[in-house]
Parts: structure tokens; sequence; C-alpha cells
């Protein structure tokens, strides 16, 4: 999947609407939020949507750059506006894997990622790598794809048993209790649906190509059976509908309560 999303990169923008919507959402989020960022990074920022919404609200704060793909990471160089590229104050780009984070501990004010962790296989090695990077008193601000997306194909597929291949994505409890393991604190979670309607299953599919995701989200399965589930999609009279479930999670890194060897950290304060 890494290839396919590193080739769709000059075409990304181009049908990058849920992706851009949910930057958006995420970003009104700020309005409620009092942080004050030095230092902070998007994870899996694409072509850098998040990152340059972080650097319009925080403008003073070193902004990181942070994308598996190096060629989102190009784009995004190419979608810094040039006053910044000029004062070198774009973004900085790092290209690594979220499981393993070329950044020291403790070193990062805010966290924001987008439309990313559900491609993980497993997104606990990765929350466990962003408690590490943020200090004390950061957060992390994430969105992900939930169970419900692309219920609609689910449905079909049922329908004509063609097989439910599209990708489980992780319950919004379950990644509230992932936070917890990966030792944040604080976890909020809440999720709402995103609905989209096509005008014919190959303009969906061409989408989603062209964003790097079609076999991640869907799967892979016989083309006569393909042929007979989107048949078997429902017309809601505009149009094929679809359904994106977007989780939003916010949690805090609070000081640590133990050293590595289990003993209590107890601190005195002078009165």
């Amino acid at each position: 999947m890494i290839a396919k999303f590193a080739r769709a990169a000059t075409s990304y923008d181009g049908v990058a609407v849920l992706a851009r919507e949910v930057v958006a959402r995420m970003a009104a989020r700020f309005d409620y939020l009092k942080v004050a960022p030095r230092r902070m990074a998007d994870i899996g920022c694409a072509t850098g949507d998040g990152v340059r919404e972080l650097q319009a609200r925080y403008p003073k704060a070193q902004a990181i750059a942070i994308d598996i793909a190096l060629p989102m990471l190009h784009r995004v160089h190419l979608r810094t506006p040039p006053l910044l590229r000029l004062t070198r104050r774009g973004p900085q780009p790092v290209n690594a894997d979220a499981c393993a984070l070329p950044l020291s501990d403790n070193t990062l004010d805010l966290i924001w990622s987008s439309l990313m962790l559900q491609w993980l296989d497993d997104p606990l090695p990765a929350l466990r790598e962003l408690h590490r990077s943020l200090r004390a008193g950061g957060v992390l601000m994430f969105a992900t794809l939930g169970p419900d997306t692309v219920k609609e194909l689910r449905v079909a597929a049922a329908k004509v048993g063609a097989g439910d291949t599209a990708r489980k994505f992780i319950d919004m409890h379950d990644w509230g209790d992932m936070l917890v393991a990966a030792g944040f604190s604080d976890p909020v979670m809440d999720m709402e649906m995103i609905r989209f309607s096509y005008s014919s299953p190959r303009r969906f599919l061409a989408d989603q190509r062209q964003l790097g995701v079609r076999d991640g989200l869907l799967g892979q399965q016989a083309f006569r059976d393909w042929r007979r589930l989107f048949a078997a999609w429902e017309h809601d009279g505009e149009g094929l509908p679809l359904s994106f479930e977007i989780i939003y999670g916010q949690a805090w890194k609070t000081e640590p309560r133990q050293v590595a060897d289990g003993r209590a950290i107890v601190k005195f304060h002078r009165r």
C-alpha cells in the first residue's frame, strides 16, 4: 500500500475531498483547545493540508511534516508558500514510519494525525511512539475511519454473497482503550458520519485509486463478484450513497508517575 500511496502523490489533491473536510473539522476544534505549541508535527501528512493548517494557527511554532511516502513530502514542499520557503520557515519534511519516528523523547508539544492511523494493522506501536515523542503536557489530536465506513458496500456484498473484503476499521471505544494502553491520559473520543454521493461505481473506484487507497479500503475479489456487488449498490435517487465514519480522538501526555523500574515518583514542594 505504501508504494500505491507514493504513486498517488500527483493525483491526490484532485480527489482528496474527504481528507480536506476532515482537516477543516479537526482544525475547528482548536477554537476550544488552549494550546501554544513550540514544536508540532503532522504524522501521515500526505500533501500537507494538515501541517499548513497548523502553521496558519501557530506561525511561531516549528512544524514537522512526517510521511512514509517520500513523493508526498515532495508535494508538501511544492505547496509551501514561496515566502515560507525563502525564509526557511516551511514545515520540516521527515520521511519516516509512524511506528519508528526519528524524534527524540519529549520533543513535541502537539501531534496531529488525520486519516492515517486506520491503515496500520496494529496502531498501538504507533500510539506508543507518539506518546514517547510528546512532552509532558503535550496533546495528540487525530482522526481515523470507523467501522461503519462504506457500510453501503458491505450491505450490497451481503445481498449478493460477494464477501465483505472491505477493511475492518477499529471501533471508537477500542481507540480509547489503546490510547490509555499507550500511556495517554484523559482521552476524549467522538464520531460523526460524512456522506458522499457518487455518479457511478467507476467514479468511486477512480477516486480511491487516485488517492492510493483502493485496495487498502476495498480489498480484492473476483471481477464478477465486484460486478454483482456494484449492481446491488442501491441508488438513492440522487446517486450512489457512501458513508464514512470519522472518529476523532484527543489525549494528553501527563507527567510520569513511575520511573522505568516501576518505582513511584513523589514530588515535594517547599511552601
